[in-house]
């Protein structure tokens, strides 16, 4: 009889916190409640900065704070990890780089949460990544660098910001694709990667177009191809690489927020909708744009989906190159 009433109880008490729930997903934001959205970055970064210029316009419109914490650590895991472990009521959210957000977790199994346990909300932008050369290469297309490739093997080498980066793995992706043999040559940031690639210590590199137009502003540095579904905007003459030829190197950084997961969809609509209606005001859009970022926009559905496909990039990779990070 005991365990039938205990029984009883928690599930009054399950009903009770449902209709609870839900009552504040109707009413979401509760007046003078703030949102906070947490960035597992240094204050300053890009995600930072976005953050802050998003949050003055969400306060406006949603009449409630927005308040902008910095959790930086642990390659982005104690931010993440909060986040995770937060009530999924829509007052706690991760605004993040995606690819950071999805690839961390398949290398570094020590990372203390799991990029499947959120509720994706909306995706900011999109940030375009080309692939560039040193001008005094001998190639200029990726026809062209595939059969170097081929006609001299071992002798091409591609620089990245660091091993397990996005611009390593897609280095690596696009040696799997065409069936060259590339070394790797890791660095700790992209203006030292950049400075050696101007300088003809590196042939090659993935780079996003932010910091690769300023590279290619020297004249020293060339597009190969770009390593997105479409053309760049900022590039409109550069072919994807997929127009050349080789397929399944589409794939681009971006930043989005993310909630805890079981999260109720009126509060996901309701975030989804505010952040598209930010995105929406000129001088946000111009900002965005000025960062060398496009601004994206759409369903959390879709947002969710995005991340799936790149899901199924990125984990066979991985484990087909056995790549354990700390």
């Amino acid at each position: 009889m005991l365990s039938t009433r205990r029984a009883f109880a928690i599930s009054l008490a399950a009903l009770a916190a449902g209709a609870s729930f839900q009552v504040s997903a109707q009413t979401f934001p509760t007046p003078g409640k703030p949102i906070r959205i947490v960035v597992p970055f240094s204050p300053g970064g890009q995600a930072e900065v976005m953050a802050r210029r998003l949050g003055v316009h969400l306060t406006e419109s949603m009449g409630v704070p927005v308040i902008i914490d910095t959790k930086p650590g642990a390659n982005t895991g104690i931010g993440a990890l909060e986040v995770q472990r937060a009530a999924p009521d829509g007052y706690t959210l991760l605004l993040t780089n995606i690819l950071t957000h999805v690839q961390n977790p398949l290398m570094r199994p020590k990372l203390p949460y799991d990029a499947s346990k959120f509720t994706p909300i909306f995706q900011i932008v999109g940030s375009g990544v080309v692939l560039i050369a040193n001008s005094a290469q001998p190639f200029n297309n990726v026809q062209e660098l595939v059969a170097y490739g081929k006609a001299n093997p071992g002798k091409l080498s591609y620089a990245s910001i660091g091993t397990g980066s996005t611009a390593h793995l897609l280095g690596e992706l696009f040696s799997q694709k065409t069936g060259i043999t590339m070394t790797h040559v890791p660095y700790k940031g992209s203006a030292q990667a950049g400075q050696d690639l101007i300088g003809g210590q590196v042939p090659i590199m993935f780079d996003g177009f932010g910091t690769a137009i300023a590279a290619l502003a020297t004249k020293q540095v060339k597009p190969i191809g770009v390593a997105s579904h479409t053309r760049n905007a900022a590039m409109p003459d550069v072919p994807t690489i997929t127009e050349q030829g080789v397929t399944g190197i589409e794939s681009e950084g971006y930043i989005g927020v993310f909630g805890p997961a079981g999260m109720p969809a009126e509060v996901v609509t309701r975030l989804n909708n505010e952040f598209q209606k930010t995105l929406a005001i000129d001088s946000v859009d111009k900002f965005l744009r000025g960062t060398g970022n496009t601004p994206a926009g759409g369903s959390a559905d879709k947002f969710a989906q995005k991340i799936s496909d790149e899901m199924k990039i990125w984990s066979p990779l991985v484990k087909r190159l056995n790549l354990v990070l700390e």
